[in-house]
């Protein structure tokens, strides 16, 4: 069954102020280093560096009521700044929440995206150990993320592909944005489409697909979270290589074509520009590495040094993805 909105009703975080609001998300994501001025994690491994990353989510303009829930909400915020984690080939630890709200949003609603984040945090063995709160005219997360880097290798840094590489992916692409458009259509969406609205809602990521990818010898990585053309474009252009896809990797399955000719939709468009699955796409020279599959290769930019991003060889119909200042 298909999830939307919020709890109506009770207290609001003006009726209770700002230690019960604090509290009521302390209560649902315990930690043993929360509480104080600042978090001292627990050691991580040796021979480690700490990465720090941090997002926002603002009502309105990141989610809706109409298309989700403060739970999905909560682990979509943690999803998305933990796969920046992953992407480096770090392990997330630990993560800090920031939080504006009205003063007449229920109680509830807070409690809610909390439990969201455990139930992200969770996954990982990782807690969250800190963040504030304040009052504000809409309701807007910022969540900061810190991870560890282990051994001597390098990061997975976005200019670190090589040309005569292979381009690597994990996870599903295009099922987060048919999942928006099933919610936006305003039709009673049929059963065999939740898994799309779910990636939409609450996009999932494997734990640990970055660290093994760095492990394999992958040089770069990002994940599609702004659309995978507009990704890999940044990726190819940071790296000064070509990206060329295989398009039977990526081709849409029977989910998704199912899903576009209902909506009357080119799943395509989806594939392409469909941002949000937190897909990780990295490269590698030798074999894919476990639970990866390979998509594309990389190459040298002609005579003019300006780098591509093709399909077969030739500009994709679609090239688009989300813009913050659009």
């Amino acid at each position: 069954m298909i999830q939307t909105g919020f709890p109506s009703g009770g207290p609001t975080l003006g009726d209770v102020g700002e230690r019960a609001v604090i509290q009521s998300i302390v209560d649902v994501t315990p930690s043993s280093i929360n509480g104080d001025d600042a978090a001292v994690l627990h050691r991580s491994s040796p021979n480690s560096r700490v990465v720090a990353t941090t997002d926002m989510l603002v009502e309105g303009r990141h989610f809706r009521w109409d298309v989700t829930t403060p739970r999905q909400v909560g682990r979509k915020a943690i999803v998305q700044n933990f796969a920046d984690i992953e992407a480096m080939g770090a392990r997330p630890l630990a993560a800090l929440l920031s939080l504006s709200a009205p003063k007449d949003l229920p109680v509830a609603v807070v409690t809610d995206l909390a439990r969201g984040i455990g139930d992200e945090v969770g996954k990982y063995a990782a807690e969250l150990v800190g963040g504030d709160v304040t009052s504000g005219d809409s309701l807007v997360l910022s969540v900061t993320a810190i991870g560890s880097l282990g051994g001597n290798r390098w990061a997975l840094t976005l200019d670190g592909a090589r040309a005569g590489q292979k381009l690597v992916a994990h996870g599903k692409i295009g099922y987060s944005a048919a999942g928006l458009a099933l919610l936006e259509s305003g039709r009673d969406i049929p059963e065999e489409f939740v898994p799309l609205v779910e990636a939409y809602q609450a996009p999932e990521i494997a734990p640990g697909s970055g660290v093994i990818a760095r492990s394999a010898g992958a040089t770069s990585m990002t994940d599609n979270s702004d659309g995978l053309l507009h990704d890999l474009k940044l990726l190819a252009a940071r790296s000064g290589v070509n990206i060329d896809i295989d398009s039977s990797t990526i081709a849409p399955d029977e989910l998704l074509v199912n899903a576009g000719e209902f909506l009357d939709c080119d799943p395509w468009k989806w594939v392409y520009e469909g941002g949000e699955d937190h897909t990780l796409l990295g490269t590698i020279s030798g074999d894919a590495p476990v639970g990866f599959r390979t998509i594309g290769t990389t190459s040298k930019p002609g005579s003019d040094d300006e780098v591509a991003v093709t399909v077969d060889g030739e500009t994709p119909e679609y090239g688009g993805g989300w813009e913050s200042f659009a």
